[in-house]
């Protein structure tokens, strides 16, 4: 399943929604033209096995790696994803707290990862994480919102209209099972880092529950 369009926008304009798409964009940009690539990304990528709290150099890359992406097919799904989801999360929390409950839920995503992958070598970037906490925010905001979406089926492909509750409690679950995976799998790997996903979902939605109560819409309709 793969989002498409939230059929329930709201009409204020969405500022750091588009702004933090252009700088991820921008971001790309700088990390595709670099010298050496590979050398950018060391630099600002999170590595858990480096990570150091008593020196405040290690912990930037909790910050600078939610900007870097390990590919255009990478940058593109979860740029549409902060697109389909993040307008309406940002008009819930306003324009001055969205981006710092961005950041928070991208930097928790890597806490997760470095909580139970310490020792990890491989270097962790993406938006994911943060857009993880956009997802769980608006599951707890906006579950009965319809999203466009399109459906793989074998060879047969459609787009219909999904509650958001079923779209993101399959995706959470998803991730879920597969972070638990990842855990006993070899961490020199690589791959997708799930454990983030989790931990960055979780943040989003119980920071709705507890922070937003007069515009907690998590109440479920099954007609």
């Amino acid at each position: 399943m793969f989002p498409l369009k939230d059929n329930n926008v709201v009409s204020k304009f969405a500022f750091w929604t588009i702004a933090l798409i252009l700088v991820n964009s921008f971001v790309f940009y700088l990390e595709l033209t670099a010298p050496n690539p590979d050398d950018f990304i060391s630099q600002f990528a999170l590595v858990p096995n480096s990570v150091n709290f008593l020196k405040l150099d290690t912990l930037f890359p909790f910050l600078s790696s939610q900007f870097l992406h390990g590919g255009f097919l990478h940058i593109i799904s979860n740029m549409l994803f902060l697109w389909v989801f993040g307008r309406n999360v940002e008009a819930a929390f306003g324009h001055l707290s969205f981006p710092i409950f961005f950041l928070l839920a991208g930097t928790i995503a890597g806490l997760t990862q470095y909580f139970f992958m310490p020792t990890d070598a491989t270097p962790m970037l993406g938006a994911s994480g943060a857009v993880a906490g956009i997802l769980g925010a608006y599951m707890a905001l906006f579950p009965n919102n319809k999203i466009k979406t399109l459906l793989f089926i074998f060879i047969y492909v459609t787009i219909i209209d999904i509650p958001a509750y079923i779209l993101l409690f399959y995706w959470f679950i998803t991730q879920l099972f597969s972070g638990v995976a990842a855990i006993s799998l070899s961490q020199a790997s690589g791959g997708i880092a799930f454990l983030p996903h989790i931990g960055g979902f979780l943040f989003g939605f119980l920071t709705a529950v507890f922070t937003l109560p007069h515009k907690n819409y998590l109440r479920l309709k099954f007609s």
